[in-house]
């Protein structure tokens, strides 16, 4: 066993978190379905998200019995969206193909929709008790830090090196716990910003820490400016107080939810207005809002228009929800936050 397996399986014994929901009666399924949703997102974050996934879709059963938009509807809020979707095709895929059980191939897995060599590798680690390696975030930074990786931890060279280095690291047993600790000291104390080095079980044997570059680790290449996109909606409340929401059928990170009548000028939102029926009145107008995807950042307009009069001018993938109506679907984050924002009573259902 390695000096660094060593160290964290007698770290975490004393130390690492036990009592996270996932971790609590576990089993691969649990496992999956937390590793999906901990992808880009933190733990606290997660926890409420996948007690109410886990308490409606116990199961690969239950998930591949399911209909997009009702996985989508548990995901509103947590964001990149495909994972979501993601799920719900490997769950049918392990119904129709595999009996509704997890493989315990790494093979296997890693050719379902969404499970990339780090998911299957804490599949079968955290899931199965098998020895594999996983390279999450967490884990990535820790051993740059500790084997004192100075080349851009984005490069394909040093994943390939990562990869190794995590397998040459893996223990011959307690290998679920050796995972669970990376995850947990990479999380807890090897953070990206600000290292608690001083309470790391591993800083007698890091080499960042004894060079005292620690914070400037792990380095990357340098990124580009991410370009911006602007877009209009249109939020139109009737007389029952429903809003008018249209279904994202075209590709794109929101493929599958529903948003607010969405235009790509000014213009084009303003002559829509102009054929609503006559009374309209304007509740707000040119709401602004950023939101921000991997590889764009968007600018977002929005305007607030109640009617007086019905409204049925509208194309199958526009249709009118009520608020109790709104947390039985998927909605982006932004949409969810003006909803809040400015729609009376939709708080409390959303």
């Amino acid at each position: 066993m390695s000096e660094l397996s060593k160290k964290l399986i007698k770290w975490h014994k004393k130390s690492g978190r036990k009592d996270l929901p996932w971790q609590i009666q576990t089993n691969p399924y649990k496992v999956w379905i937390s590793e999906v949703m901990l992808q880009q997102t933190q733990v606290q974050t997660v926890i409420p998200y996948y007690l109410r996934f886990l308490d409606r879709f116990p199961d690969i059963n239950s998930l591949a019995e399911s209909n997009e938009n009702e996985v989508l509807s548990y995901w509103s809020g947590l964001g990149y969206y495909s994972r979501g979707r993601n799920l719900l095709k490997s769950a049918k895929i392990l119904q129709k193909d595999f009996n509704s059980i997890m493989p315990q191939c790494s093979e296997k897995l890693e050719s379902l929709p969404g499970i990339g060599k780090s998911t299957a590798g804490a599949i079968l680690s955290l899931g199965f008790k098998l020895k594999a390696p996983i390279l999450d975030g967490n884990a990535k930074r820790l051993l740059v830090r500790y084997f004192k990786v100075e080349e851009p931890i984005d490069s394909t060279k040093t994943i390939k090196n990562l990869w190794e280095i995590a397998s040459k690291n893996l223990p011959l047993q307690e290998c679920d716990i050796y995972t669970q600790s990376i995850m947990d000291v990479g999380s807890l104390i090897c953070k990206r910003k600000s290292p608690k080095c001083e309470n790391c079980p591993l800083n007698k044997t890091c080499l960042s820490f004894k060079a005292g570059i620690q914070d400037l680790l792990p380095l990357k290449s340098p990124s580009k400016k991410k370009p911006s996109k602007q877009l209009y909606w249109l939020l139109l409340q009737n007389k029952a107080g429903e809003v008018l929401l249209e279904n994202r059928t075209l590709k794109g990170v929101w493929k599958g939810l529903w948003t607010f009548l969405s235009f790509e000028e000014i213009e084009s939102r303003e002559k829509f207005i102009k054929t609503l029926p006559k009374g309209y009145e304007f509740i707000e107008q040119d709401l602004k809002l950023k939101h921000t995807f991997t590889h764009y950042k968007l600018d977002i307009n929005t305007s607030l228009v109640r009617l007086n009069e019905d409204f049925q001018n509208l194309d199958n993938n526009k249709v009118w929800f009520n608020n109790k109506e709104l947390s039985q679907i998927g909605l982006p984050m932004p949409v969810t936050k003006i909803l809040k924002d400015h729609i009376k009573d939709a708080q409390s259902f959303l």
